[in-house]
């Protein structure tokens, strides 16, 4: 068979790291190993049951089986808002200032294409989401890094990004809670981000993915509570995390009306809205029972504090995430992060993400997921007990 060759932009694209940890993985289970794999960020529990009920009988209903209006049915626009109004005392337009995603993924690979020219430069967590960089090669930017260090809690410190960096950037891509570290935003940062965004006239581009998932009692606060923020940007928030959707692919952008036309009129050319079911479903989730949410971040925690203390217990010196389904952790003296990746892989048959999947400064680190039951994480930490690594 004749073999067409790929364009010079899909050649360009990023590799994809998690596709390649899979099939590392996938290379032990078949040979028969119980493998524990923590190095994705895939939700382990069902979407609620309400939920899905709600999507079977709205599968049912023809009116969705048609296509669904463009930019998507103004009743989950308006359950988008009402949302943002009951969790966060958000007031946003329903019919300017928010827009349906494909995910929330789909949403951060198309701001980029929407309002960054080739060579116009953008401002990219590291270590940060690796997708990030999917949308900065379609819109051919250039990025600038801002360095997470552990020492200031894993904010950029925009004092330490160069003054022509910050005036000639368009766009900048922040995640609180955040993957991979597990830290959180303070007030006083968005406060600091907002009045650097309006004096430099970039666009901020806020990942809330993991906004539902705060511990010890503090909740996450979203960019958009920020004075100011709609002016400087848009919030990015997914159903993937907050109640178990990944794979219903539904999400939305909420912020800044001139960016959310920009998204529409792209997704305009691309898609021809979600299935009317699945915006249904997604309604019902927003604005139904709220008690799933609690039990989920309650069960995090607690997988959490499992991981954590048993870690601990073994002398090995790691900081429990503030936020996320994440943990991130430290490696041995001595050992890179894919090093010590491979070890627990190859040793104790336990799979986790090296840091510099993230970006440079993941080096030294590894990120956990806490994405399978307490009895699970136990036994991960007796096998790493086993390995006399602490």
């Amino acid at each position: 068979m004749k073999q067409f060759q790929t364009s010079q932009l899909l050649n360009n694209l990023p590799k994809q790291f998690f596709a390649s940890l899979v099939k590392k993985v996938g290379k032990y289970i078949e040979q028969g190993y119980d493998v524990i794999n923590l190095g994705q960020g895939n939700p382990d529990q069902a979407t609620p049951q309400h939920i899905v009920e709600k999507m079977q009988e709205a599968a049912a209903d023809p009116a969705n089986h048609k296509y669904s209006p463009f930019q998507g049915h103004h009743y989950l626009k308006q359950a988008a808002a009402d949302f943002y109004q009951r969790e966060y005392n958000v007031k946003i337009d329903p019919d300017k200032e928010v827009a349906i995603l494909f995910g929330g993924k789909a949403g951060l690979v198309e701001i980029p294409q929407c309002l960054l020219n080739p060579g116009d430069t953008i401002l990219v967590p590291d270590p940060g989401y690796p997708d990030y960089l999917s949308g900065v090669e379609l819109a051919k930017a250039e990025m600038v890094m801002m360095p997470l260090r552990e020492q200031n809690d894993f904010l950029p410190d925009y004092n330490e990004i160069p003054f022509e960096a910050i005036e000639k950037a368009k766009l900048m891509f922040l995640n609180y809670p955040n993957n991979p570290t597990g830290a959180i935003a303070t007030k006083e940062f968005f406060e600091e981000t907002v009045k650097l965004a309006s004096e430099n006239d970039i666009c901020v581009v806020h990942d809330f993915a993991y906004g539902a998932l705060g511990f010890d009692g503090d909740k996450a606060i979203s960019f958009l509570q920020t004075e100011g923020a709609k002016e400087v940007g848009v919030e990015i928030y997914t159903l993937s995390k907050t109640y178990n959707m990944a794979g219903w692919r539904v999400g939305f952008a909420l912020g800044n009306s001139s960016v959310i036309s920009a998204i529409e009129l792209l997704q305009d050319h691309l898609y021809c809205s979600l299935f009317g079911g699945i915006q249904e479903a997604a309604a019902e989730a927003l604005t139904g029972p709220q008690d799933c949410v609690r039990e989920l971040n309650n069960l995090y925690e607690r997988r959490r504090n499992v991981l954590i203390e048993g870690l601990r217990s073994l002398g090995w010196n790691v900081t429990a995430p503030k936020g996320s389904f994440f943990a991130w952790l430290r490696v041995p003296e001595g050992l890179s992060s894919t090093e010590f990746a491979d070890i627990l892989l190859e040793k104790a048959h336990i799979a986790v993400a090296p840091g510099v999947a993230f970006g440079e400064l993941g080096e030294g680190y590894v990120r956990v997921g806490l994405l399978t039951t307490e009895e699970r994480l136990r036994e991960v930490v007796r096998r790493i007990s086993k390995l006399e690594i602490f």
